[in-house]
């Protein structure tokens, strides 16, 4: 899966899929996408003079791109002038969605009848630096966290993210995290690169991550990796919790929910359910 693409000279290095590398790109769409990218990653209004400084673009042209994806509810303008991600993206999110047989898979497991956990249970795919989430299954219970298709969070602090992180090479994690590990949503989580893969290794030994809290304040999950026919972690389950359910088995009995509706959704998928060893030799 390629990186997350954050400007438009970044954007210009990645051709479309299955193409050569000098397939011309229109650059009207490449700036428009650098655009929505730079929002997205951004997780908060963006002005357009800082959009046009950050994708170093003159005002003029950004101003024309806002408008337009404005008029086509791809963003959305606030009162201040700032700009936002808008509500027809989610048009996108829903038919990449529907078009993952993982994610079919994963709400098929619900509408069969042959569970219904009673807690908050999410699906992920790994979109480069973050965990995109593509299924969801929402608990009865009060969790003081919205989890919708479509919604992103950092890998490194969501229980999904970490668990499909775990099982990338070491050298495929650093090289993602380059420049560190900029957004901090709650006083928790790994702290610089080294901490994380420390997460990391310690989640490969045991077969599931764990956040505790980095992801928001009161709300713990655990993380298991879904594989797929090639034996690579193609996405991840996360059970959600309220940190007080924990109970005296430190939460035992959700993350053996999380442990089943992994193995589960990798056998629908035609993977295995425990991982070859060589991938735990390939992470280390």
């Amino acid at each position: 899966m390629q990186p997350r693409l954050d400007s438009f000279d970044t954007l210009r290095a990645y051709p479309a899929a299955g193409k050569g590398p000098s397939t011309p790109l229109v650059p009207a769409v490449s700036r428009a996408l650098a655009l929505l990218e730079r929002l997205a990653g951004a997780r908060e209004p963006m002005t357009l003079a800082r959009l046009a400084g950050e994708l170093s673009l003159p005002k003029s042209s950004v101003h024309g791109l806002c408008n337009t994806l404005v008029s086509f509810g791809y963003l959305r303008r606030q009162s201040d002038g700032a700009f936002l991600i808008g509500p027809r993206v989610m048009g996108l999110a829903e038919a990449f969605v529907s078009g993952t047989d993982v994610a079919q898979e994963f709400n098929a497991l619900w509408s069969d009848g042959g569970m219904a956990p009673e807690d908050t249970v999410v699906l992920s795919v790994l979109s480069g630096t973050d965990a995109l989430y593509v299924g969801v299954k929402k608990s009865t219970r009060p969790l003081g966290l919205a989890f919708n298709v479509g919604m992103r969070l950092p890998a490194y602090l969501s229980g999904s993210g970490k668990a499909m992180l775990a099982w990338l090479p070491v050298e495929e994690v650093r090289r993602r995290f380059a420049t560190g590990l900029g957004t901090r949503l709650t006083k928790k989580g790994p702290r610089d690169l080294e901490a994380l893969l420390k997460e990391l290794a310690l989640a490969r030994r045991r077969g599931y991550s764990v956040d505790d809290e980095g992801v928001r304040e009161g709300v713990y999950s655990f993380g298991v990796p879904v594989f797929g026919a090639s034996g690579e972690a193609v996405a991840a389950i996360s059970v959600c919790i309220n940190k007080a359910q924990l109970g005296g088995d430190r939460g035992g009995r959700h993350r053996d929910v999380a442990l089943a509706v992994a193995a589960d959704l990798s056998r629908r998928i035609g993977g295995d359910a425990r991982p070859a060893r060589r991938l735990e030799e390939a992470a280390a």
